[in-house]
């Protein structure tokens, strides 16, 4: 009998790619995952779940992302330093005008695996602003 051999990627094999992404004008989800799947490498024809073969992903005019509907006055934020009483609420619209590469960031921290292979992906992430 023959039997076929499953081929795994091998990290060494893989050289990553940088990628360069406005984001003006485009929807926050939709930019999201594209940039997830980036930095995952599901975007490669040989992708597999427990091997990092994610490339490098620079997101540019970060302050110029757009979300649909009511969503600019009504979604709210988080942050939390663990003390009592520290927990602090951001508009989107006060967010953008402040720290405008953290909603990206919160966004797909969210869509990206829990442990320690989602923060190799995540420091592969970088977001810059225009002034």
């Amino acid at each position: 009998k023959r039997f076929m051999k499953t081929s795994f990627p091998k990290k060494n094999s893989h050289i990553p790619n940088w990628y360069i992404i406005d984001a003006s004008h485009k929807t926050l989800g939709r930019l999201s995952v594209e940039v997830c799947n980036i930095l995952k490498g599901k975007n490669l024809s040989y992708f597999y779940p427990s091997v990092d073969q994610g490339n490098f992903v620079i997101i540019i005019n970060a302050n110029k992302i757009n979300i649909s509907g009511k969503k600019p006055i009504q979604k709210k934020y988080y942050i939390s330093t663990q003390r009592p009483g520290h927990l602090k609420s951001f508009l989107f619209k006060d967010l953008k005008m402040k720290y405008p590469s953290r909603i990206i960031e919160q966004s797909i921290i969210g869509m990206l695996p829990k442990g320690v292979l989602g923060k190799k992906y995540f420091h592969k992430l970088f977001i810059y602003n225009t002034d």
